[in-house]
């Protein structure tokens, strides 16, 4: 009888080192994703295509958030993260859907996974940097009258 009592402790020690995971949180998977156009949705539209986010940023013209954590818990140790995984969809002062990128944590550092972008070829430049780029893109000849 004692044997047998002994092999239950014995199972129940093993049982209580078993690997336990937990996710926490939502990240919508790349096929729901897929259904968000940059450039077209809208805020109502995201929300209605891939669910409400985890987290939205707080100034009112930011993005949504969507953020998974999976944890590890391991016996009497504290619980480890194993992966993190973020979808950060930002809009632009309109509402619509500007850009959308994925983000993973690797080793303990940030990895994009995935980066959707609308560019526009004034956002970057200055008004001086278009007006001195725009210099050698005339031509003298159409300023001077012609004779015909």
């Amino acid at each position: 009888m004692s044997r047998i009592a002994m092999m239950g402790v014995f199972v129940l020690c093993l049982s209580a080192c078993a690997e336990i995971y937990r996710n926490h949180g939502y990240v919508p998977p790349a096929e729901d994703l897929s259904k968000v156009t940059v450039g077209v949705d809208t805020r109502d539209s995201v929300i209605e295509a891939i669910g409400a986010p985890t987290a939205s940023g707080v100034l009112e013209d930011s993005g949504y958030y969507y953020v998974q954590t999976r944890f590890r818990h391991y016996g009497a140790r504290a619980p480890q993260i194993v992966s993190r995984e973020l979808v950060a969809i930002s809009f632009d002062r309109s509402g619509v859907v500007r850009n959308i990128e994925r983000f993973g944590l690797e080793k303990g550092q940030v990895v994009t996974l995935q980066r959707r972008v609308t560019e526009s070829s004034l956002e970057d430049k200055t008004f001086l940097r278009q007006l001195l780029g725009n210099l050698g893109n005339f031509d003298p000849g159409t300023l001077l009258p012609t004779e015909e």
